[in-house]
């Protein structure tokens, strides 16, 4: 079961970055963190490692090294989040600048202001 809220959370990750261009920091981080109980490192390390093949190997490999990536979710995540990047990508296309740039921003205020008032 947890698999499947790996990928659905791939999902939502790849549609969002394919929408708005964005991924790790903005939607992959502050999820492991909140909704799957990673530590701030483990969650980059994490979030690193499902981005390895275009972007971040050594990064991640050194997070590897230090204990902080949990390689299974990190697959479950990507698989997810390739589907995902192709269906936000395919929804975004119609939508006009203006609105675009306004959902972003309150998309990103949303993840600093729950990042700010947690602990």
């Amino acid at each position: 079961m947890i698999y499947l809220l790996y990928v659905a959370l791939g999902l939502v990750a790849g549609v969002l970055g394919g929408m708005f261009g964005i991924g790790g920091g903005s939607i992959l981080i502050p999820a492991m963190v909140f909704l799957f109980g990673l530590t701030q490192h483990q969650a980059q390390g994490t979030s690193l490692a499902i981005m390895v093949p275009p972007i971040g190997i050594l990064a991640a490999m050194r997070y590897y090294q230090a204990g902080n990536v949990k390689l299974g979710m990190a697959g479950f995540i990507c698989a997810g989040f390739l589907v995902g990047g192709l269906i936000g990508a395919q929804l975004i296309q119609n939508v006009p600048d203006v609105l675009l740039k306004r959902l972003f921003g309150i998309f990103l205020l949303i993840i600093s202001v729950r990042m700010i008032l947690t602990k």
